[in-house]
């Protein structure tokens, strides 16, 4: 199987990390999933902002790991959780990238949750 490319961050496709000073909460069919104060935003070129929320701050046992995997030339490969919870809406709602690339180093062992697939990021 082909090396997957890796792209380095620059001119051409920014992406900024800086820690998030407020306070970030995600809920999911009425129950928080994911509370913290030391969430990290990053920003990608012209995408909207992510929140990443360290893993420590997660109630893992409310997420179920799924096979489904994603590829990012700029961070590497992302893995995903559903909350079940959530209902069919909720499949693959979260992801994170266990062994990102250098560039991004700082997201390891930090979730990140697709705002249409929870009730809110707050």
């Amino acid at each position: 199987m082909p090396e997957k490319p890796m792209k380095i961050p620059g001119p051409d496709h920014p992406i900024s990390i800086a820690r998030n000073p407020g306070r970030v909460v995600v809920k999911v069919g009425g129950r928080v999933i994911a509370d913290t104060r030391d969430a990290l935003t990053l920003q990608e070129a012209s995408y909207p902002p992510v929140q990443y929320i360290p893993r420590k701050d997660v109630d893992m046992s409310l997420l179920a790991r799924t096979d489904h995997t994603s590829h990012c030339p700029y961070k590497g490969e992302a893995s995903y959780y559903s909350v079940p919870s959530g209902g069919e809406r909720s499949n693959n709602a979260v992801w994170t990238y266990e062994n990102p690339h250098p560039a991004v180093a700082g997201i390891k062992d930090f979730l990140a949750f697709y705002p249409d697939r929870v009730d809110s990021i707050a």
